[in-house]
């Protein structure tokens, strides 16, 4: 036999042996043994996997594995509740609130009162005594001329009377005063529609004073006395003044009148006056912006304001709302609204938190101008219609 051919044969025999050494180690590679561990299966083409994870592969299964964290309660949004209605408030009528205001009155103005009581009911009216009297008037801001003269007069009273008993000591002082206040004076809130046409009320006064909130309370005074209101929010400077408005307006359902911050003022309160013609109101109340009475530019705007009002009709009223412990600056602020927009009338506000309720007196002899409405505190209804025999009963009450 050729060599050549019998080395081949040798070669091939060689290959065959190793060939089956190695797969023979392949096949114990992966195919276990009795004593062997079978590894886990992790995955592969014959595997089947568990019917959990082939419904979560297919899309079937939407809730997270058994050993995932609870989602916490809080991360579930859930649907706002539409904020509910406000319940709308039947206010009281005006009829009788000075009087039921009356004890609040007579605390906060009871030392002025006993003061020129028990001066009057002295043994011996002196000269000093007299003197004593004007004081105590004049530091109540009843103004010097007005004190000068009740004094006069209570002298020449009491020495042609020759009496001075208490009883007759209180009438005396009861008469004085009422005759200061102007007891018969016409103090009527012009609030009554002509024809078609509302009544138009315009609210002026200087930052601070009450402005916002006294519309809103007239507002219920009338409301309550069975009126129909529309409110106009022509304070555009400040945007708590129009939402503290329309919170007044949204408890007795009267619609609020009212444009974006910085809005010009006069235009707001002629679309409150056409409103108030559309929907057949009452009572039109024109909410202005406070302004200092020394800024001439701020006080011409106000008179633009009542200008552009009167195109569409005519202002019944403007109240002029005075703070009643700013005493002697108040008549100061008084004059000059009066010069630009002829003020009808004065509403005075924190009545109950002062002894100086004499600004009454001095501001009416200095303007000619009724004190109309009062303001006895800081609930809804402790607006009233001012009456003087019932400021002058509480003034002097004796507790």
């Amino acid at each position: 036999m050729d060599i050549t051919l019998l080395a081949a044969i040798a070669l091939v025999v060689v290959l065959l042996a190793v060939g089956g050494f190695f797969l023979v180690r392949s096949q114990r590679s992966v195919t276990p043994g009795k004593d062997e561990t079978k590894p886990e299966v992790t995955g592969g083409a014959t595997a089947a996997p568990p019917e959990e994870d082939r419904e979560r592969d297919e899309g079937t299964v939407a809730t997270p594995p058994a050993q995932a964290p609870p989602v916490p309660a809080e991360t579930v949004e859930e649907p706002e509740a539409e904020p509910a209605a406000p319940e709308l408030e039947t206010p009281p009528p005006s009829a009788g609130r000075m009087v039921r205001l009356r004890q609040r009155l007579a605390r906060s103005q009871n030392s002025l009162g006993q003061g020129l009581l028990n001066l009057l009911s002295s043994d011996s009216l002196t000269e000093d005594t007299w003197e004593e009297i004007e004081d105590t008037l004049i530091t109540a801001d009843i103004g010097v001329t007005s004190a000068t003269q009740i004094v006069e007069n209570l002298r020449t009273r009491v020495k042609v009377l020759g009496t001075r008993g208490p009883d007759d000591v209180r009438g005396l002082l009861r008469e004085e005063l009422l005759a200061q206040l102007g007891g018969d004076t016409d103090r009527t809130v012009r609030t009554e529609p002509h024809g078609e046409r509302p009544a138009v009320i315009m609210v002026v006064g200087v930052n601070g004073t009450g402005k916002t909130t006294t519309t809103g309370k007239l507002a219920r005074v009338l409301i309550g006395d069975g009126r129909s209101v529309v409110l106009g929010a022509a304070d555009t400077f400040r945007a708590a003044a129009t939402e503290q408005l329309q919170t007044w307006g949204g408890r007795v359902g009267a619609p609020v009148v009212s444009k974006e911050e910085g809005a010009d003022p006069a235009s707001v309160a002629f679309d409150t006056v056409a409103r108030g013609a559309e929907e057949g109101a009452d009572t039109v109340i024109i909410d202005t912006a406070g302004r200092l009475h020394t800024k001439t530019g701020l006080m011409d705007e106000l008179g633009k304001v009542k200008r552009v009002v009167e195109k569409k009709s005519r202002v019944d009223e403007v109240l002029l709302v005075l703070d009643a412990t700013t005493g002697q600056n108040g008549l100061r602020q008084a004059r000059v609204f009066a010069e630009v927009v002829n003020i009808t009338g004065i509403a005075l506000t924190k009545l109950d938190g002062t002894a100086k309720g004499g600004i009454i007196v001095q501001v009416q002899r200095e303007l000619g101008v009724p004190v109309k409405l009062v303001g006895l505190g800081e609930g809804p209804d402790d607006l009233a219609p001012f009456d003087p025999e019932v400021f002058v009963d509480a003034l002097l009450t004796q507790e």
